[in-house]
């Protein structure tokens, strides 16, 4: 990108608050921790990055929160204040507007959203020249924003409104095929993904029943987040009540996907990557799935079963799409319902909807979809339990714990993201947290038998490293 006349200048310092900066994203409390100067000055940041990168233009969106506009004018503002040119999608889901920096060709976009937190937050999810930003690239752009570390040009770029949603939907159906009409709730929990997925699956053969499908930034009826079961009551009791053969659930801002049965089981997205694992397989063998250090062990099985490499990442969607990059593999998934598509129909960012719609297609060539949803392999687990401690204190207890511990009746330690134990019939999970400051658990075993004894070892070699540490039951 080139510019007449551009100069760089050095503004005073501002202070921000630090802890909007997080490991996956930027979000805060608005007008607490997050304000519109803070937004702006990132939005400067950002667009000077883009500038940098050799960036055409720049790609914005935010969700349905009542923040939302403003913030959005904010960051365009800083954008645009850089002299790149900014594309305006408006209120539209993340993954589209993931998809329109593929589209218009840049690679580069911002949505402005809270994703499943309370209504008083909102954040940014950002990504540079086809690469997600995250861990040190965020606290790279505090120090430059809290410096005034960016570009000015004599002249704004100019800002155009764009329509992203239309050439999203169009992508997500070419080579969709439904072969059996099912009848199917879906709850978008009042989130932003509503309306786009109410016009993508009206273009297919199927009896869609929408719950809560209006956008409302105050979220009246449930929180947004499928990943907590106490927020699919509604859906499964609607799925009983319409005789569904099954149902879905979005989060806030449409990039993460759960789902149900008729008969009210939820299957957890690690269930659900096997049966997307399968279908990508029979086309790409021997290919790497990648998943999520929260991942049931069964999964491990059923990928290698099935012919393909399990490929395991640290959690979260930035980190585990950046071991998507590396892997170049044709699918991967964390337990928190982020799932990504890599292969020749989709572009490689996660999507709920358009999760949504491959699962439709799939589970259309079932006779009880249900029923295929159940059988897939389980396994007995915990929910998952948090440490709290102070902050600093988990990551330094992990380092301790990784570097302490013996399991030597065990099969595997694996050590990308905390410890991970992997047991013939199990595995147990001791991790820090990268939003809050916790130790998170997770226990598995094929039996009860073995996930009591997985968690008496492991939480025994835990004590046995502090013994002072109080793990939660």
């Amino acid at each position: 990108m080139r510019f007449n006349s551009v100069s760089v200048r050095r503004y005073r310092e501002m202070q921000l608050d630090s802890s909007i900066f997080k490991a996956y994203d930027i979000r805060g409390i608005v007008d607490k921790t997050l304000t519109e100067e803070a937004v702006r000055a990132v939005g400067r940041v950002l667009g000077t990055l883009a500038v940098e990168a050799g960036a055409p233009s720049f790609c914005v969106a935010r969700d349905g929160r009542v923040s939302g506009e403003r913030l959005l004018n904010a960051l365009i503002d800083g954008i645009a204040s850089t002299g790149i040119k900014v594309l305006n999608a408006g209120a539209v889901p993340t993954p589209v507007l993931y998809y329109a920096t593929k589209h218009f060709g840049n690679g580069t976009g911002v949505a402005v959203t809270g994703s499943h937190n309370p209504p008083e937050w909102n954040g940014l999810k950002m990504m540079v020249a086809g690469v997600t930003l995250f861990a040190e690239k965020i606290q790279d752009i505090r120090r430059r924003a809290e410096a005034g570390d960016w570009i000015t040009a004599e002249k704004p770029g100019e800002v155009e409104v764009i329509d992203a949603v239309d050439p999203y939907i169009e992508k997500a159906l070419s080579g969709i095929r439904i072969e059996r009409r099912l009848k199917v709730v879906a709850d978008a929990g009042n989130g932003i993904g509503g309306p786009t997925m109410l016009a993508l699956f009206s273009r297919v053969d199927v009896d869609l029943i929408p719950l809560y499908c209006d956008p409302d930034g105050t979220f009246p009826n449930h929180h947004p987040d499928p990943s907590k079961p106490k927020n699919l009551s509604d859906l499964i009791a609607r799925v009983k009540e319409t005789g569904a053969d099954y149902g879905f659930a979005l989060d806030g801002d449409g990039d993460r996907l759960g789902v149900v049965t008729n008969t009210g089981d939820v299957i957890f997205p690690d269930r659900l990557m096997m049966l997307f694992a399968a279908d990508i397989l029979s086309r790409h063998p021997g290919e790497p799935i990648v998943y999520d250090v929260k991942c049931s062990r069964k999964l491990v099985d059923w990928v290698a079963q099935k012919g393909g490499i399990p490929t395991i990442s640290p959690t979260g969607h930035s980190l585990v799409k950046a071991k998507l990059r590396e892997t170049k593999a044709p699918f991967a998934g964390e337990m928190s319902g982020h799932l990504f598509f890599n292969d020749e129909r989709w572009t490689g960012f996660d999507d709920g909807i358009y999760a949504a719609l491959r699962l439709l297609e799939i589970l259309s060539r079932s006779e009880n979809p249900s029923e295929t949803l159940r059988s897939l392999p389980n396994a007995v687990n915990t929910p998952e339990l948090q440490i709290p401690m102070e902050e600093g204190a988990p990551r330094r207890f992990i380092e301790r714990f990784s570097a302490g511990c013996r399991f030597d009746d065990a099969e595997h330690v694996i050590t990308v993201d905390g410890v991970r134990v992997e047991w013939k019939d199990g595995f147990a999970l001791a991790r820090s947290s990268n939003t809050t400051p916790v130790v998170v658990l997770r226990f598995e075993g094929d039996t009860p038998e073995a996930l009591a004894r997985i968690e008496k070892r492991f939480t025994e070699e835990m004590k046995r490293i502090d013994p002072s540490i109080n793990i939660p039951h």
